[in-house]
């Protein structure tokens, strides 16, 4: 089996590829250690349905689902996965859901941390968060601190729950974080905002301005986006963040979905051809300088594109 590649971290820890299962070692054995994606980011769905399809009450799906959460986390940190971004609870669903579901998983999310957290240490792994986490239950809040400060010091895989998240509301929090920090520039200046804007403060926004005041600005953006259950869409999910991500998309549903199902992923990812809007290396058969002048090709399709004469029939 190949080395990981090591590089990445200063303070890189043993190798802990042996603790994989035979099926995972077998799995990782097909990949490029040097190619494994920085941030892999999970849009988890489908626990209802396998409830569902087993004539189990949903609760019990959501059950299953965070055991589904510790097993790929924990091969995520066997293999150096730097950061593992779940989605886990939308704004979408604080509000769309029965209140007696969102109770459900805001003790189901409370009991999954305070489980957890020794594997989390056991394991390496580093707890975050993202979303509009102010406006959960205060005891979840409090529970989410103390396993972010339980877990602080370590330095291997970065877990990041998305809870009560939105991506639309996380775009709405940047523009305000930046006007906010316009008017105390200002303040502090002595000047008004529209003396900064005169001056070209607006003029020197760009991305980087909103990366840095996005909940993920500790992060790179995920390369690689895996939803499960088989749905094909986003849903609000790191809008901003998955411009040039890899998606793929599996049947399988998330209760379902193990450690080796991610790094199958990661083998479907290595398989892609990412160019980012540019080219590859790979040499055309087409050079420059034999290529038709730009002006001239543009004629010829205007030329076959404008509308042809209506032919006559002569008369007998």
């Amino acid at each position: 089996m190949r080395a990981p590649n090591t590089s990445r971290d200063p303070n890189h820890q043993p190798s802990r590829l042996h603790e994989l299962s035979p099926e995972e070692q077998a799995a990782y054995a097909q990949l490029d250690p040097t190619r494994i994606p920085q941030h892999v980011a999970i849009i988890m769905d489908g626990n209802g349905r396998w409830a569902g399809k087993r004539a189990l009450k949903r609760f019990l799906g959501h059950q299953q689902g965070a055991e589904s959460v510790q097993f790929v986390v924990e091969t995520a940190s066997r293999i150096d996965l730097p950061f593992l971004t779940l989605y886990a609870f939308s704004i979408e669903n604080n509000l769309r859901r029965p209140k007696s579901e969102v109770s459900f998983l805001m003790k189901l999310l409370k009991s999954y941390l305070i489980g957890n957290v020794q594997r989390m240490n056991d394991n390496n792994v580093r707890m975050a968060y993202i979303g509009r986490t102010h406006d959960l239950p205060q005891e979840v809040q409090d529970t989410m601190q103390w396993a972010s400060e339980s877990t602080a010091k370590n330095t291997g895989t970065t877990l990041t729950l998305a809870l009560n998240y939105g991506a639309r509301s996380e775009i709405v929090d940047a523009v305000r974080s930046i006007l906010t920090n316009l008017t105390t520039e200002a303040h502090t200046r002595g000047c008004s905002v529209e003396d900064l804007l005169g001056a070209g403060a607006l003029d020197s926004l760009d991305e980087s301005d909103i990366s840095r005041n996005l909940y993920t600005a500790h992060m790179p953006d995920p390369d690689l986006i895996i939803r499960t259950s088989g749905e094909q869409r986003i849903s609000n999910f790191l809008l901003w963040q998955i411009a040039y991500a890899e998606f793929l998309v599996t049947d399988r549903l998330w209760p379902d979905f193990r450690g080796l199902h991610l790094l199958e992923s990661i083998a479907e990812f290595q398989r892609r051809d990412r160019r980012f809007g540019g080219l590859n290396d790979t040499p055309t058969d087409e050079k420059i300088d034999t290529l038709e002048p730009a002006d001239q090709v543009a004629a010829e399709i205007s030329d076959r594109l404008a509308p042809q004469p209506t032919p006559t029939l002569s008369r007998r």
